[in-house]
């Protein structure tokens, strides 16, 4: 044992001394602290503002801080926020404050308030009037903070031009490298409130489709709160599901397992993978080599026989431009195709095929939020 213990330590620090020199390397040691959370009150022409809604289990600052804190929380807590998107934003990234937020340059929060959970669906059911509203749900990924996750879901939204209520499911990641094994624990300690969410949406007559995204070790959680919805025979909630995976930080067999409990989705479930995903590579340091779902090869026949064989549909996203040193944000992009792609959707009638797929700007239908068509990568 204390053999094994020793080389889990040698392989966490080197994957810890490999992230923190990308990061100092790229100029990410600076990341955004709770001032962005600052509400600034000037309207500039051409801005555009976006509506997020969170639910999150992190513990409320009494104090108003930071809002919402590292610490797990009991109880939900649900709030408001509206994002200006500067007019000049360039799709696919945020355009953080450095210094003072500025509207005209920065991506600022022009109002916060928190809600109860009544408060919090009624919110959301009545957003599209007297439509029944189309939602999508967020589950950011690990090293991830507050701040990081709700400008990122607005970064999305913006990008997209979709009507759909985005909603931020804010497990309490630490938000630091070195709180990996930390960020494991808090998600799998989160499976019961993502459930509990997402049963409360599917339950509301007033609420259409649901979209569920989650990215890297999001991903995990998101896979356990459906597999947990499956065993306690809530398969009605699955039923009401997209479901879309971005760079998943979840052990292949351990998917597996999880897959075969879930079963097969309807639409099929959607992973976006990329093999050169540095983040995947330290998290597979860290256990022992074992490949990472987000690193799977679409290429490879038995990828390929598997995805189809599972009903999912793997998309390579390599082709993506990554504005992250470690190449674990690509999904972001995506959402910018779809208000460019949104007529050859209606075309295709935004028919999944399961099998892999390679991402081609070209050639691909993206259909809100993130539903993806690709080329084939291989011949059927």
């Amino acid at each position: 044992m204390p053999v094994r213990r020793a080389a889990f330590v040698q392989r966490f620090w080197l994957a810890v001394m490999v992230l923190s020199g990308l990061l100092a390397l790229a100029g990410c040691a600076d990341r955004p602290g709770a001032d962005v959370l600052r509400e600034v009150t000037a309207v500039v022409p051409g801005a555009k503002q976006v509506t997020i809604y969170v639910a999150t289990n992190r513990q409320h600052d009494p104090a108003g801080g930071d809002l919402f804190t590292t610490v797990r929380a009991d109880d939900m807590s649900y709030a408001e926020f509206t994002i200006s998107v500067p007019p000049q934003h360039e799709a696919g990234k945020i355009e953080w404050p450095h210094g003072n937020p500025d509207a005209h340059t920065d991506f600022v929060t022009v109002q916060h308030r928190p809600l109860d959970r009544v408060a919090f669906e009624a919110q959301i059911a009545r957003r599209q009037g007297t439509k029944k509203t189309r939602v999508g749900v967020f589950v950011p990924g690990y090293n991830t903070n507050f701040q990081e996750a709700l400008f990122r879901l607005a970064q999305m939204t913006s990008d997209a031009g979709t009507d759909a209520a985005p909603i931020l499911f804010a497990w309490p990641s630490e938000g630091t490298v070195t709180g990996y094994v930390a960020d494991k624990d808090a998600a799998t300690a989160s499976r019961d409130q993502l459930v509990g969410l997402l049963t409360g949406l599917a339950q509301n007559r007033k609420i259409d489709d649901i979209t569920l995204i989650a990215h890297s070790m999001g991903c995990w959680l998101s896979a356990e709160a459906l597999r947990q919805l499956r065993l306690t025979g809530k398969d009605a909630v699955i039923k009401r599901l997209t479901v879309v995976l971005a760079a998943p930080d979840i052990d292949v067999e351990v998917f597996e397992a999880q897959m075969a409990v879930i079963g097969p989705l309807s639409p099929p479930m959607t992973i976006l993978v990329s093999r050169d995903d540095v983040a995947l590579h330290m998290s597979s340091i860290l256990a022992n080599d074992r490949q990472r779902v987000g690193q799977i090869d679409v290429a490879n026949p038995e990828v390929q026989a598997a995805a189809r064989k599972a009903n999912v549909e793997v998309v390579d996203i390599s082709h993506l431009a990554a504005d992250d040193p470690f190449k674990h944000n690509r999904y972001a992009a995506l959402a910018a195709y779809y208000p460019k792609l949104a007529d050859t959707h209606s075309a295709t009638g935004g028919i999944k095929r399961v099998g892999a797929f390679v991402f081609d700007a070209v050639g691909t239908t993206v259909s809100a939020p993130f539903t993806l068509v690709g080329k084939a990568a291989f011949g059927e």
